[in-house]
C-alpha cells in the first residue's frame, strides 16, 4: 500500500507530508484548494506528464516522494523481477526530482527510465480518473478489462499465442522476401560466394587478432622497451651491493645486529643479481625481423578490413558467415526452400488459428459471466432498468493478442436496444460504469492501491450514496484513496484528510492534514451545509458518521 507521500516546491505546494492508513483514505477541501495538485503529484511521480512551471516559484526544484509497503510474496517477487529489493519491511521508495532542465526518477535509490518506472509502479497501485473514464470509449480497453478479469485463467494461452504469432509474423515476412527473378538470384549467388570465399580463404582464427596485435605491439615498441631495460639493467648493478656485503662481513661477528644487516645485503644482492640475469636474457631474446613486422601489419589490415565488412569482431564474422552460407543453400534450392516455407507458415498458422479460437471461446464465456456482475454492480448505482451486455467480431487478421475484437454494449431505458457505451452513456454515466467495472475486478485484481479522482462527477443524493457503498466495498481488499466533494462518501472513510489553501507571508500555500473526532464532523457539515454550518448541520453529520460506521462495508 502506499504509506506516505512528500511533496516539496510543487506548485502551491511548499511542503506536504502525508500518512495514508489501509482501507478507505478520504481526501475533502474547498475548490481550488489544490485537491487535483496532491494527485497530480503522484500521477507525476508515477511517470506521468510533468506540466511546465509546475515547481514553486522562486525555488529550484519541485521533489516527490511515495513510499509504499509491500507485504504480498507474489508482490515481492514480481518487483525482484524488474531488479527492485523491497528492504527488510517491505519498503519501497520513489522519488522524481523535478528541475528546470530535466527530471530525475529513482527507485530505492537507484536512477530507473520512464518506462521503467510505469512498468514497476503498475504493480503497486491504478489511478482512477477522468481519462479512465473517457477510455471506455474505445473498444480496445473493453478487451483489456475482459482479460484482467480472466488473466490467471488465460495467461498461459495467451502466452502461446503470442509466441506463436511472432513466429507467424516471421515466417509471413520470410515468404514474402522470396521474390527474386532468375537473374537477380544468379546474381546474388554469385555476390554471397564471393563474400564467403573472402572470410574462408582468410584462414581466421579465434583470438588471432588479440595475439597478432600483442606481437604488434611489442615490435612498434621494440626501441623504446631496449633503452628502458638498458637503464634499467644500469640501474641495479650489483658492484655496489656486493662491496657493501663484504665490508659488513669484515664487522659481522662484533655485534648480533650487524649479522642482520649483513643477511638483507646478501638477500638484495641475490635479488638484483636474479634481476640483473632476467633483464639480460629478455634483451637476449629480442629480434626486429623487418618481415615479420611487415606480414603482422598486413594481417592486421586484412583483419580490421573483414570486421569493418562483416562484423565488428571476429565472433560476428563466424555469425555472418554461417547466415551466408546458409542462404547461399536456399538459393540453390530457391523453389524448395520457398516451399517448405510456405507450408511451415501453414502450419504455424493452424496452430494459430486453433489458439486464438480457444481464447476467443474462453473469452465469450467469461464476457457472459462478467457482464452480469457488471449488470448487478450498476443497478447497485442507481442504473434501474439496465441491460449490459459483450458484442464479439473476428478481426481481419490475426494479432498477438488473438482475432478477437469485442465491445460492450448497454441500455440505461427499458424498450432501448443495446448500443456500443460511446453513444449512450454520459460523462457522469461512464464514471459509473467504470466504477461497477472496478468493483468487479476488485475480487481478482492483485493491484494493491487504488486511486480515484473525480469519481463523483455529475451525481449527487441516492447514487452517492451507492457509490460511496461500492467504494468502501472495493476498499475491503485494496487501499483506497478517494477526493471526493460529496459528503455520502467522506463519511465512508478510515482515514479522513482535508487540503486547505491559505496565504501565508503572502504566498499562496496548500497544505494537507489529518482529520479526527469532530474535525471530522464538522468537515462534513461543511460538506451538507455550505456557506453556514448550523447545529441542525452538525448533528446530520455526525448521523451520517454514525450510519456509515454500522452500515459499511457491505458484503464484508
Amino acid at each position: 500500500m502506499l504509506s506516505e507521500l512528500h511533496v516539496k516546491n510543487l506548485a502551491l505546494i511548499e511542503k506536504a507530508d502525508v500518512e495514508f492508513g489501509q482501507g478507505f483514505n478520504v481526501l475533502t477541501g474547498e475548490t481550488g484548494a489544490g485537491k487535483s495538485i496532491i494527485i497530480g503529484s503522484v500521477t507525476i511521480a508515477l511517470g506521468g506528464k510533468t506540466p511546465k512551471d509546475i515547481i514553486r516559484k522562486g525555488t529550484e526544484y519541485a521533489y516527490i516522494e511515495l513510499i509504499f509497503t509491500v507485504s504480498d510474496p507474489g508482490k515481492v517477487r514480481l518487483l525482484k523481477a524488474f531488479d527492485v529489493y523491497p528492504d527488510g519491511d517491505g519498503t519501497v521508495i520513489i522519488s522524481k526530482k523535478i528541475m528546470p532542465s530535466r527530471s530525475l526518477s529513482k527507485i530505492n535509490d537507484e536512477t530507473v527510465t520512464a518506462g521503467k518506472l510505469r512498468e514497476i509502479t503498475g504493480l503497486l497501485i491504478d489511478i482512477h480518473g477522468q481519462h479512465e473514464h473517457q477510455s471506455l470509449l474505445y473498444k480496445s480497453k473493453h478487451l483489456e478489462i475482459l482479460d484482467r478479469y480472466q488473466e490467471k485463467k488465460s495467461h498461459k494461452l495467451k502466452e502461446n499465442i503470442a509466441d506463436t504469432y511472432r513466429e507467424y509474423v516471421r515466417l509471413k515476412d520470410r515468404l514474402s522476401a522470396f521474390r527474386l527473378d532468375e537473374e537477380a538470384r544468379l546474381r546474388e549467388m554469385d555476390f554471397i560466394r564471393y563474400e564467403i570465399e573472402e572470410i574462408e580463404n582468410a584462414g581466421l582464427k579465434e583470438g588471432e587478432k588479440e595475439e597478432v596485435t600483442s606481437r604488434y605491439r611489442l615490435f612498434l615498441n621494440a626501441k623504446k622497451i631496449s633503452e628502458s631495460l638498458s637503464m634499467a639493467y644500469s640501474a641495479v648493478d650489483t658492484d655496489f651491493i656486493s662491496r657493501a656485503l663484504k665490508e659488513v662481513e669484515t664487522v659481522a661477528s662484533y655485534d648480533e645486529r650487524l649479522s642482520v644487516i649483513r643477511d638483507q645485503l646478501f638477500d638484495a644482492d641475490s635479488i638484483l643479481s636474479d634481476i640483473s640475469r632476467e633483464i639480460t636474457s629478455y634483451m637476449d631474446d629480442m629480434s626486429f625481423d623487418e618481415d615479420e613486422y611487415r606480414q603482422m601489419e598486413e594481417r592486421l589490415d586484412v583483419l580490421h578490413n573483414l570486421e569493418a565488412k562483416y562484423g565488428g569482431s571476429l565472433s560476428q564474422i563466424f555469425i555472418n558467415l554461417e547466415e551466408k552460407q546458409k542462404r547461399l543453400e536456399e538459393l540453390e534450392d530457391y523453389d524448395g526452400a520457398r516451399k517448405r516455407t510456405a507450408e511451415e507458415l501453414q502450419k504455424v498458422s493452424d496452430r494459430l488459428e486453433l489458439l486464438s479460437g480457444q481464447l476467443s471461446e474462453m473469452r465469450k464465456n467469461t464476457a457472459k459471466e462478467l457482464t452480469k456482475k457488471i449488470k448487478e454492480g450498476l443497478k447497485d448505482l442507481n442504473f434501474i432498468d439496465v441491460e449490459f451486455s459483450m458484442e464479439f467480431s473476428r478481426l481481419g487478421h490475426y494479432t498477438a493478442n488473438g482475432f478477437d475484437e469485442a465491445e460492450f454494449l448497454i441500455s440505461t431505458n427499458p424498450g432501448e436496444s443495446l448500443k456500443p457505451l460511446g453513444m449512450v452513456a454520459s460523462g457522469g454515466e461512464l464514471s459509473r460504469i467504470m466504477l461497477a467495472i472496478k468493483t468487479v475486478l476488485a475480487d481478482t485484481d492483485d493491484i494493491p492501491t487504488l486511486i480515484f479522482d473525480e469519481i463523483d462527477t455529475g451525481i449527487s443524493g441516492r447514487t452517492a450514496q451507492k457509490v460511496s457503498e461500492k467504494l468502501a466495498y472495493i476498499a475491503g481488499n485494496h487501499q483506497v484513496i478517494c477526493i471526493t466533494h460529496l459528503p455520502q462518501i467522506a463519511a465512508m472513510a478510515d482515514s479522513h484528510y482535508e487540503i486547505a489553501k491559505a496565504v501565508e507571508e503572502g504566498r499562496t500555500a496548500t497544505s494537507i492534514h489529518p482529520l479526527s473526532g469532530e474535525e471530522v464532523v464538522e468537515e462534513l457539515a461543511r460538506l451538507l451545509g455550505g456557506a453556514e454550518i448550523t447545529e441542525a448541520v452538525r448533528a446530520n453529520a455526525r448521523e451520517m458518521k454514525r450510519l456509515a460506521k454500522e452500515g459499511r462495508r457491505p458484503g464484508v
